[in-house]
């Protein structure tokens, strides 16, 4: 069967709270953030001990740590923010295993120097594309020398977006230390969103084999096309609802075909873990009653 579980950063308090607040909602398992009011690793350094304190603390609440979060724009034009981000998503990488789970995540990032999110002309271009594989290429292999794997979050906005830039991805790398976040809503502009149950399954079709761990929010389409924040205590990264065209709501409050999606997952991946996200902590009851329910009625 499919677990559900929940980013830590959704619930703003010290780590052994957020711990109590995810065992009180249901979950089984979590995507780790960092990032707790009593401990914060874009703050101050994360140790081996402090990392093992960590994972010790969710292992005894059993909620397995299935990937952790290191979301960071490695390809961002100013040289000193890029080996800043990149020292940081290399610092989680080094702890992965330290934090109970290999699988480190991050999305590609934009040359956008406002937002990490919005669409820049040069992302484009051969020359950037080429940057983030180089960039891509050394992060697979300095996981491997950790024994962690670095899994990419694709954004129709980044660098790497589209299945087709997905798959590219791949096949240049070429690392067994690289994996993929399944979450369809990632791949969804003004255009495909046209045809919803058709890009899912251009998705599944396409990129299955590398897919570890899945995500579940919901797209609809926005008619403020700039970037959209919640007002919610957390950082940008979970505040963020979408950027364009398309939207990026709660699972169950857009028009992602759900059930479709679930159908597909459970046929590639039976086991694998779907963290919900882009939520509220008042919407977190709500959205996992969706996501169960929708499971349930897919038997899986």
């Amino acid at each position: 069967m499919i677990s559900v579980g929940i980013f830590t950063g959704y619930y703003p308090y010290s780590m052994d709270e957020v711990i109590r607040r995810i065992k009180a909602s249901d979950f089984n398992c979590v995507q780790l953030d960092v990032t707790f009011k009593d401990f914060d690793a874009a703050k101050e350094p994360l140790t081996r001990e402090k990392a093992r304190e960590i994972r010790n603390a969710f292992r005894e609440a059993n909620l397995p740590v299935i990937a952790v979060s290191a979301y960071t724009n490695f390809v961002h034009p100013d040289p000193d923010v890029r080996r800043k981000n990149i020292d940081y998503l290399k610092m989680m990488l080094r702890h992965a295993r330290d934090l109970g789970c290999p699988y480190v995540a991050s999305e590609t990032g934009t040359y956008n120097l406002e937002s990490d999110w919005v669409w820049h002309e040069k992302n484009a271009s051969p020359e950037v594309y080429d940057e983030a594989i180089e960039i891509i290429r050394d992060l697979a292999d300095y996981a491997g020398d950790w024994g962690a794997t670095f899994i990419v979050e694709n954004y129709v906005n980044n660098v790497i977006g589209s299945v087709e830039q997905v798959e590219r991805m791949f096949r240049d790398v070429n690392s067994k230390n690289l994996g993929l976040i399944c979450d369809p809503t990632n791949y969804f502009d003004e255009n495909t969103i046209q045809d919803v149950d058709g890009t899912i399954n251009h998705i599944f079709d396409r990129l299955s084999p590398y897919m570890k761990i899945a995500h579940a929010k919901d797209i609809r389409l926005a008619t403020d096309t700039g970037e959209k924040h919640a007002d919610i205590d957390a950082d940008a990264s979970h505040s963020f609802r979408g950027s364009g065209g398309v939207e990026l709501p709660a699972a169950g409050l857009g028009i992602l075909n759900y059930d479709l999606y679930v159908r597909r997952l459970a046929q590639e991946h039976p086991n694998i873990p779907l963290i919900i996200e882009h939520l509220d902590e008042g919407d977190i009851e709500r959205a996992k009653r969706f996501t169960d329910d929708t499971l349930k009625r897919a038997g899986v």
